[in-house]
C-alpha cells in the first residue's frame, strides 16, 4: 500500500460541531470567552468561518501587529495597536466579533482586567463578543461570571487519518517520492496512537515516523508512543513504560495469566463486539510476593504501555491542586490509551484520615467516576498490601472485573523463584538441592528469597570462594520473614482473602 500526494499542507479545518458551539456561545450573549490552546492557527480559522456565518465584522489582534480586519473593507481608518485601545475599540464597537491572541499576560493587570470587565457591563449596549486565546487562560475572579470556556477540538480519526496523508505527501514532494510506503495495519495503528494529540504535534510526530525512510511501519509506533507520551506528560505523576514484552514470562500465577490471556484479545482488536471491554483488576497480597510483578506482566501479556501512578507525587499544599493533578493522570492516561494503568499501594492514597480535611475522600471520588465513566480502552491494575485501609466503595462487586490474591508462594514456586534469581546472578541452579533450599525457605516471600541470595553471596565473596548451598541455608535460617515478623496480621490478611478473592495460582 502506498499513500499518495492529496492536498500537501492542508490545514486541518474544524468541523461543524465546535463551529456550531462556538456560534452558539456568541448567542447566548456571553460577552467574554476564553480559549486555553497552542492551537492558534486552528482558532483564528474557526473564528474567521463563524465570522462570515454570522455575518458581522471580525477583528484580530496580536501584541505585535495590533488590530487588523479579516475582510479589508472593514478595518478602522485609525490605529489600534496596544492591547488597551483595542478593548477601549470593543466598547464604542456595535455587534462585532474581536480575536485577542495571546492575551493571558494580560490578565493579571488590574487596568485590563478592569476594562474587560467594562466589556461586560455594557455588553447589552454594543452586543460584541471577545474571544481571549492564550496558552494559559487563569481568569480573575472579577470576570468569571461574565465568562465562558471554549475548547479547540482535537482531530478525529478521519481528520487525523488526513493529517497522516499530508505528511506523507510533504515528504513525498520534499524528496522527490511520489508515494510513502505503508501497510493498512501499520497506517490504522499510527493514526491510532496520534489519538489525542493537536494537530501541529500529530503532523511533527508524523512527520518524524515518515522521515527516515519514507515508510511508515509497524516499527515506527513505539517511538511515535515515547514521543507523544513526553508531549503530554511534562512534569506528570506518571512514569512510562513500552517495552512490556519482557514482563509476559511470570514464573507461577498461573490462573491469572490464563484470565488476562483471554482477554488479551480485545486489546488486538480481535474480541467480539457484544463482550464489554476488561477494566481492571485489583491485586491483593502480602508484601514482596509479587504484586508489582503481576501488574507488569498485565501490559506484557497484552501488548500494551504501562503507566505507572505514583500517588506521592500528586500532592500539593495548596488546595485543590492535588486532585487537578490526579485528574491530569487520569486524562493523559485515557490520551495514552490502549495502555495499562498501574496504581500502586492504591490504599495510602485513598484510606480516610481525619486531619487531611476530606482530601482522600475527594481523590476517592474521583477515581470512582473516572472507573465508571471512562471510555478508553485503559486497563487498570490496582495493588494493595492492607486490604483494611481500602474503602468499602473501592472493592465492591462491579469495581473491578476480579480481585486477585497474591500469596506466600508455594514450595514448587520458591523453587522456581531460587532458580530465577540465582540464574540472575551468574549461578547454575543444578549446583543447589532445591528442593531443599525451598523447604527450608517456607514462609519466605519472593522479595525475601532474592535478598536471602543477594546476602549470601555477600558472606561468600568475603571469604574468597563461590557461593554454595551451605550459604544459602545458613543466610535462611538466620532471617525471619515477615510471615513470622507479622505473623498475626499476615494470617489475617489470608484468611481475609480465602473466601472474597481469586488466587492468582
Amino acid at each position: 500500500m502506498s499513500l499518495k500526494p492529496k492536498i500537501v499542507g492542508a490545514p486541518i479545518m474544524a468541523t461543524e460541531s465546535p463551529l456550531h458551539d462556538l456560534a452558539a456561545m456568541i448567542r447566548s450573549r456571553t460577552p467574554l470567552i476564553t480559549v486555553e490552546t497552542s492551537e492558534e492557527p486552528q482558532i483564528v480559522g474557526l473564528v474567521r468561518n463563524l465570522g462570515r456565518q454570522l455575518q458581522v465584522k471580525t477583528y484580530r489582534w496580536t501584541v505585535t501587529e495590533g488590530m487588523q480586519a479579516f475582510d479589508p473593507c472593514d478595518q478602522p481608518r485609525e490605529s489600534v495597536a496596544s492591547s488597551q485601545e483595542v478593548l477601549n475599540y470593543v466598547k464604542g464597537s456595535f455587534a462585532c466579533l474581536f480575536l485577542l491572541l495571546d492575551f493571558h499576560p494580560y490578565l493579571g493587570d488590574a487596568v485590563h482586567v478592569r476594562l474587560l470587565k467594562d466589556i461586560a457591563l455594557s455588553y447589552n449596549r454594543h452586543r460584541s463578543t471577545v474571544v481571549l486565546v492564550g496558552a494559559q487562560m487563569a481568569v480573575p475572579r472579577e470576570l468569571q461570571s461574565f465568562t465562558a470556556r471554549f475548547e479547540v477540538p482535537l482531530p478525529t480519526p478521519d481528520e487525523m487519518r488526513g493529517i497522516v496523508c499530508d505528511v506523507a505527501a510533504e515528504w513525498g514532494a520534499q524528496n522527490g517520492q511520489r508515494e510513502v510506503q505503508t501497510t493498512n495495519k501499520a497506517l490504522d495503528l499510527l493514526v491510532k496512537n496520534l489519538m489525542g494529540l493537536t494537530a501541529t504535534d500529530a503532523r511533527r510526530l508524523a512527520f518524524r515516523a515518515v522521515n527516515d525512510n519514507g515508510v511508515i511501519s509497524e516499527a515506527d509506533i513505539p517511538e511515535v508512543m515515547r514521543a507523544k507520551y513526553e508531549l503530554l506528560g511534562p512534569d506528570s505523576p506518571l512514569s512510562f513504560e513500552l517495552d512490556t514484552a519482557r514482563f509476559a514470562d511470570i514464573g507461577g500465577m498461573q490462573r491469572l495469566r490464563k484470565w488476562l490471556e483471554l482477554r488479551q484479545g480485545f486489546f488486538r482488536g480481535e474480541n467480539p463486539p457484544k463482550l464489554d471491554p476488561p477494566r481492571g483488576i485489583l491485586l491483593i497480597g502480602v508484601q514482596g510476593c509479587g504484586k508489582s510483578l503481576a501488574a507488569k506482566a498485565a501490559a506484557g501479556i497484552f501488548g500494551l504501555p504501562l503507566l505507572r501512578l505514583d500517588f506521592g507525587t500528586l500532592y500539593s499544599k495548596y488546595y485543590g491542586e492535588t486532585e487537578k493533578n490526579l485528574r491530569k493522570a487520569l486524562q493523559t492516561a485515557e490520551l495514552m490509551s490502549p495502555c495499562v494503568l498501574w496504581m500502586d499501594e492504591i490504599e495510602k492514597a485513598l484510606s480516610v484520615g481525619e486531619d487531611d480535611e476530606g482530601l482522600s475522600r475527594r481523590m476517592l471520588g474521583d477515581i470512582l467516576v473516572w472507573m465508571s465513566e471512562r471510555r478508553k480502552p485503559v486497563f487498570m491494575v490496582a495493588t494493595a498490601n492492607d486490604i483494611g485501609r481500602l474503602p468499602p466503595e473501592m472493592v465492591r462487586k462491579g469495581r473491578f472485573d476480579e480481585i486477585f490474591f497474591v500469596d506466600l508462594p508455594s514450595s514448587s514456586n520458591r523453587r522456581e523463584i531460587f532458580s530465577i534469581h540465582l540464574r540472575k546472578r551468574g549461578h547454575s541452579p543444578e549446583r543447589f538441592d532445591l528442593d531443599t533450599v525451598a523447604a527450608v525457605a517456607e514462609g519466605f516471600s519472593g522479595s525475601e528469597i532474592e535478598q536471602a541470595i543477594v546476602a549470601a553471596m555477600y558472606s561468600s565473596y568475603a571469604e574468597g570462594r563461590d557461593l554454595s548451598e551451605a550459604d544459602l541455608l545458613n543466610e535462611i535460617r538466620q532471617t525471619k520473614p515477615l510471615s513470622i515478623v507479622m505473623g498475626e496480621k499476615v494470617q489475617e490478611l489470608r484468611t481475609w482473602a480465602m473466601d472474597r478473592t481469586v488466587a492468582v495460582d
